[in-house]
């Protein structure tokens, strides 16, 4: 595949999603040390660029370590798009650009950013020819849903027009924005697009097994998957993935240890980062609820997250469960003795 993004040659792929509160930093390394190969930020505003706004330019923060990784733009003016684009490009150096069409979030939407561009596709084409041109021979990339709803899946054609435009790759989420994040995602509709253009389409949503990312690897064309919700849960799924695909055998989720000490090194940095403890342990909150999915007791876990404020308070839930699942461990185990004389 004749690509400006390497990472595509010979190989399959697998990005990080971006997801707005969720991959800043400290989250993305995190999971590319499981595994994840291309990372892209958490969505940034164009105009708070453009504007040089010193809490937007926060969120372009990266280390070396990350790449290849891309900074990824929203907006719905061309002119200012392009421009903060090459602000972007000046400031932090990115592997690629990548233009948000796809964000459901009713604030972007009412401002016609994300994915409200589906539907005024003059708009579209004059942001991301704008980009491509400002940041040359720099890759731009975009990520698009399927349409705006179930009457205007239009993907196909949005696909066509952003490769005329001179975009190097595209993620397709398979729902349209009326569906926000429930039903299924259709995964014909993002095997038609990569079949219609020729750049390298990238599959996302619904991935959240090794099975499946085997199974859509499978599909003719698709040329690598995003994992987002799944990530947020386990970033271990990158590694279990590698695995899978590798050599066709699934590998556990790792121990609970080593996702306890996953979890306590995330509180750790992310509080380092913040420089305030108990803001930053209470802005992780969220996060906690969702590493608890899958769990030993995770409905009792969730209700001790929704008070903790320290690092302290994470690591005596971290030890008190540990001690739990070690005594229901042994009880299990002590159950199924043969009986002695």
């Amino acid at each position: 595949m004749d690509t400006a993004l390497p990472w595509f040659k010979d190989a399959f792929p697998i990005y990080l999603a971006p997801m707005a509160g969720v991959t800043d930093k400290v989250f993305r390394q995190i999971c590319k040390g499981y595994g994840a190969d291309v990372l892209v930020t958490e969505f940034v505003s164009a105009e708070g660029v453009f504007r040089r706004n010193e809490r937007t330019r926060e969120y372009l923060d990266f280390d070396a370590c990350e790449r290849p990784i891309g900074v990824q733009l929203f907006g719905a003016d061309g002119t200012h798009m392009a421009e903060a684009a090459k602000q972007v490009v000046d400031w932090v150096a990115p592997d690629f650009i990548d233009l948000n069409f796809g964000c459901p979030v009713n604030k972007v939407v009412a401002k016609n950013g994300g994915s409200a561009l589906l539907k005024d596709c003059p708009t579209l084409t004059s942001v991301a020819k704008a980009v491509v041109d400002a940041v040359a021979p720099l890759p731009v990339t975009a990520k698009i849903r399927i349409g705006w709803d179930a009457d205007s899946v239009n993907a196909v054609r949005v696909a066509e027009i952003l490769e005329r435009c001179g975009i190097a790759a595209l993620a397709v989420h398979g729902r349209t924005r009326a569906q926000g994040y429930s039903g299924e995602a259709d995964w014909r509709v993002i095997g038609d697009v990569a079949q219609a253009v020729t750049i390298p389409v990238i599959g996302n949503g619904d991935l959240f097994s090794p099975q499946e990312v085997m199974r859509r690897r499978a599909e003719p064309k698709i040329a690598g998957v995003m994992i987002g919700r799944a990530a947020m849960s386990a970033p271990w799924i990158f590694r279990q993935i590698k695995h899978y695909l590798a050599t066709g055998e699934l590998s556990p989720a790792p121990e609970l240890s080593e996702r306890w000490d996953a979890i306590i090194e995330h509180c750790r940095r992310h509080a380092e980062n913040w420089g305030d403890e108990e803001q930053a342990i209470r802005a992780m909150r969220a996060r906690l609820m969702a590493y608890s999915k899958n769990f030993p007791e995770a409905k009792a876990l969730r209700k001790k997250f929704q008070h903790v404020a320290t690092l302290a308070d994470v690591e005596r839930i971290a030890e008190e469960h540990l001690a739990t699942a070690a005594t229901m461990s042994d009880f299990v185990g002590q159950a199924f003795l043969p009986a002695t004389a």
